[in-house]
């Protein structure tokens, strides 16, 4: 796998891939990481929808609410 992936990490593709990555599900290995995208994964805890918007958030997309009344927010459309 490692060979395959020209020895760099799957995401960053900078990273040497040393840390073989698997669904926490499934036990399926899905390829092999550099330590910083492979902690990365586990701290959004493998979830597809928290990395989407920590893509948004980095990109400057970030989603706000509006302060309407003390306490009161009204969530973008």
């Amino acid at each position: 796998m490692v060979a395959e992936q020209h020895g760099i990490c799957c995401i960053c593709l900078a990273g040497p891939a040393e840390h073989v990555d698997h669904c926490h599900e499934t036990g399926r290995v899905r390829g092999v990481l550099c330590f910083s995208c492979n902690a990365a994964l586990g701290q959004f805890k493998d979830r597809p929808d928290v990395m989407r918007r920590a893509a948004t958030y980095v990109e400057g997309n970030a989603w706000k609410p509006t302060l309407v009344a003390p306490g009161v927010y009204q969530l973008p459309s």
